[in-house]
């Protein structure tokens, strides 16, 4: 089984992303190996819909799960498709959050927001 989580950094110690779609980076942990990489959020720099193309971005790395803090409704649409689960991330590191979810301490995130597209500073 394979788990994404957003990380701001490339450091395993590093705290969750607060963002998905936007975060720089994910670390993709196999829990068979117990090894894991981090890749680059191509999506992060779009204009619009880095959401989705995160989501995809993810998908496309044959996770089964993903932890973070929060999620938009888009995203979570493709996740749907997919069957992926999703969990909310808790306050701490990304090995914190791997390790919270190995012993069954993370909970089911069901709460989407609606996104940031179309969202102006004025």
């Amino acid at each position: 089984m394979k788990i994404a989580i957003p990380a701001d950094e490339q450091i395993l110690n590093s705290e969750v992303c607060m963002s998905f779609g936007r975060a720089p980076y994910f670390y993709i942990y196999e829990t068979l190996t117990k090894m894991g990489h981090f890749i680059e959020n191509t999506a992060a720099s779009s204009p619009g819909g880095a959401g989705v193309k995160a989501a995809q971005i993810v998908v496309d790395n044959h996770a089964d799960i993903l932890i973070t803090p929060r999620c938009g409704e888009n995203a979570a649409e493709v996740f749907k498709a997919t069957k992926l689960e999703i969990y909310k991330s808790k306050v701490g590191s990304i090995q914190d959050n791997i390790n919270a979810y190995l012993d069954e301490r993370l909970t089911v995130l069901d709460q989407f927001h609606a996104g940031f597209h179309g969202v102006s500073g004025a």
